[in-house]
C-alpha cells in the first residue's frame, strides 16, 4: 500500500479519536498537507509532512508508515516522525476554584491584570 485516504490515516495513528472528527478537521481547514489545505479524501504518501492545527498550536508530523486501521498506541507511534517544536509552558490565568462565587471587583481587576487587560478607560 503506497496512499491512504488522509483522515483515515490521522485516525489510524491516534492523531483524532474519531475518523469523523479527522474529517471535520480537514473541512475547517486545520489540515495541512505539505504545506497545503487538504479534504478528506487527499491521499497521503511516505515522506509527506502534515500540520495539524489543535488547540492554537501546530503539530507536525512527517508520515513513516501508511496505516488505514487502527493500532495500538506503541506501533502507530512508529507510524509517523513528530517535529513539533517544543512550547514553552504557560501559567493558568486567572482560574478561580470551583464554587468560589463570583469574583469581587477587587478580584477582577486582578484577573484582568494579570491577563495584560488592565487598559482602564477611566482611570
Amino acid at each position: 500500500m503506497d496512499a491512504a485516504r488522509i483522515d483515515s490515516w490521522l485516525w489510524a495513528v491516534r492523531a483524532y479519536k474519531t475518523r469523523s472528527a479527522a474529517t471535520t478537521a480537514c473541512r475547517a481547514g486545520h489540515i495541512r498537507l505539505n504545506g497545503d489545505k487538504v479534504k478528506a479524501a487527499q491521499h497521503v504518501r511516505i515522506g509527506d509532512e502534515v500540520r495539524i492545527r489543535i488547540s492554537g498550536f501546530d503539530r507536525i508530523l512527517i508520515v513513516r508508515q501508511i496505516l488505514v486501521k487502527r493500532v495500538g498506541a506503541p506501533v502507530a507511534a512508529l507510524a509517523y516522525e513528530d517535529r513539533t517544536p517544543e512550547r514553552e509552558p504557560q501559567a493558568a490565568l486567572g482560574l478561580r476554584d470551583r464554587g468560589a462565587g463570583r469574583p469581587t471587583k477587587r478580584e477582577r481587576r486582578e484577573i484582568d491584570r494579570l491577563r495584560g487587560r488592565d487598559d482602564d478607560p477611566f482611570g
